[in-house]
């Protein structure tokens, strides 16, 4: 296995078949890699602030252009670091990235150009595009613990973070990936946005091991992925979140599986879609597990049942948060309900350290890190087989009359619902204690069939019946496609959009209006829970 990025891109030095390829242009790997010497070359002209101390440190606000790539090899051979800033952020949260990442300097493309400005407005760092340099004769020594990216979490439970990315973090999963998936005759689409790590580490990494075309797409595009596999013989798609869903939901056409496409690789998608976009495109899914810290991966298994992650690893186990205990099996139902979430339901946690997560950059990660174990912050339950199955983040964990359970169990079943294009499910507070259940949805919804279609779910059970339910045009979400769900549960039912619930036992569901809420309100403030009152709620 090569040490570093930089070794990688040497080994495809010599290479004169196409590695990389957008709407408007193509290069061979020797190309490639004759480009990134040439931006080394350049950043080693620089001087930044820091650059006595420290290496360069590269605020990049681009989208999935050539750019973003050789600059990526250019830090790489020339021992700089490439800050991936987020294009969909406001100003001032990238003025707040920008400095807690150091940057030197934004190099940006005319797309953002004024959002670069307003940011450079509020920190004073220049913006400027890469000079002609010559290109750096020898790579900068380097080890595989060497920096490289500083990439931020996704933000969907909080602030983000900058993740340390070294060397290491993007060789290991695509020399892993290159070596399941990837043939050098590959062409790997990358529609997912290059600053954020799973298509750094899952579509650049393992075509840059394969010496497999990297296809770019500037911005995810639901109506174009088909017609882009098509036109460049894409063979493996990278997808994160929702992404399979908003494909899935552009028109179905009788030769929608007619297509190059081998493997979708990815994660988070829901297991009714995964076998969907697997129909129909006549493809392979593979959904794994994995975040930006990286410290927990893990793989499914074909063999395995649906929706299972695989099984747990070395070390690798699901502990209780408040104990530190192991959890024991779920006891499932005949219908596959877990029937006892408060115990089975746990953390993920590597006991064996902290896998390839190298630390946060200018931020301590002590709600991550406990008695040298790393503690993921998703939830999740093991099966008597030893498979593993994702049961929401530890935002995501629910309490509704006295039973715990996690709220992607309850997307699974609703995931199934005809005429849904995306959904969210989340906690509100009930008036007397914990939770009540809350979906939001995109697509067509019918109170009717809808009631009808919970009332025949033997899957779902009776605690995890939506009381809520909000029907939006498009859901809040990263550019990766992961739904945002603190700001759902902060607007809770007060929303422009319409809200339907079912105030009593029966499952029968009305529009909810003012007085509703006004009575609602009433209610909490009766019972003396006033101040759990959704701080987005109108007052």
């Amino acid at each position: 296995m090569s040490g570093t990025v930089a070794d990688l891109l040497q080994a495809r030095s010599a290479d004169d078949r196409v590695g990389l390829c957008t709407a408007d242009a193509a290069w061979t790997w020797r190309e490639v890699t004759r480009e990134c010497a040439a931006r080394a070359g350049w950043m080693a002209t620089v001087a930044g602030p820091g650059r006595r101390t420290r290496p360069l440190h590269v605020g990049v606000l681009l989208d999935n252009v050539p750019e973003m790539v050789f600059l990526l090899g250019g830090a790489a051979l020339s021992g700089n670091v490439i800050v991936a800033l987020n294009t969909t952020r406001s100003a001032d949260e990238l003025a707040g990235d920008a400095t807690r990442a150091d940057c030197d300097l934004i190099v940006t493309e005319p797309r953002h150009a004024a959002l670069a400005d307003r940011v450079a407005a509020r920190t004073g760092l220049p913006v400027t595009e890469p000079r002609p340099a010559a290109p750096l004769d020898a790579p900068a020594p380097a080890t595989p613990e060497t920096l490289l990216m500083l990439i931020f979490t996704s933000g969907t439970s909080g602030r983000p973070r900058a993740v340390r990315v070294t060397h290491r973090k993007v060789v290991v999963p695509g020399t892993v990936l290159a070596g399941r998936l990837l043939r050098p005759e590959d062409v790997v689409y990358c529609p997912m946005p290059l600053f954020h790590s799973g298509a750094v580490m899952a579509a650049y990494a393992p075509a840059l091991v394969a010496g497999a075309q990297l296809v770019l797409r500037a911005r995810f595009s639901a109506s174009g992925t088909l017609p882009d596999i098509r036109r460049y013989g894409c063979t493996y798609l990278h997808y994160v979140g929702k992404a399979l869903s908003y494909v899935l939901a552009t028109p179905e056409r009788a030769d929608d599986a007619d297509n190059p496409l081998r493997v979708a690789f990815g994660n988070e998608a829901a297991p009714l879609e995964q076998k969907r976009f697997a129909e129909r495109f006549g493809c392979a899914v593979v959904d794994g597990y994995g975040s930006t810290e990286t410290a927990i991966a893990l793989s499914p298994d074909p063999a395995g049942p649906p929706a299972a992650l695989g099984r747990l690893g070395d070390g690798i186990k699901i502990l209780d948060p408040a104990t530190g205990r192991e959890c024991p099996p779920a006891r499932l139902d005949a219908h596959g309900r877990v029937t006892n979430g408060d115990e089975a339901i746990g953390e993920l946690v590597n006991t064996r350290g902290l896998g390839l997560f190298d630390g946060y950059y200018n931020e301590r990660a002590d709600d991550r890190l406990r008695d040298g174990m790393f503690w993921s912050g998703d939830l999740a339950y093991r099966n008597a087989g030893g498979f593993v199955f994702f049961a929401g983040r530890d935002a995501d964990r629910l309490r509704v009359d006295g039973e715990n359970f996690g709220a992607a169990q309850v997307e699974r079943v609703l995931g199934e619902l005809p005429g849904v294009e995306t959904l969210a499910v989340y906690g509100v507070p009930d008036v007397a204690a914990g939770d009540q259940v809350m979906v939001a949805l995109v697509g067509a919804f019918d109170p009717g069939r809808f009631a009808a279609f919970l009332r025949e779910r033997a899957d779902l059970s009776p605690k995890w019946t939506p009381r809520y339910v909000r029907v939006a045009e498009s859901l809040p979400s990263t550019a990766s496609n992961k739904i945002v769900k603190r700001g759902l549960a902060t607007d809770a039912w007060s929303t422009a959009d319409p809200v339907w619930w079912r105030p009593g036992r029966e499952i029968r569901f009305r529009r909810m209006t003012a007085e509703d809420v006004d009575r609602l309100r009433a209610e909490f403030e009766s019972r003396g829970r006033g101040h759990l009152w959704p701080a987005g709620t109108a007052k």
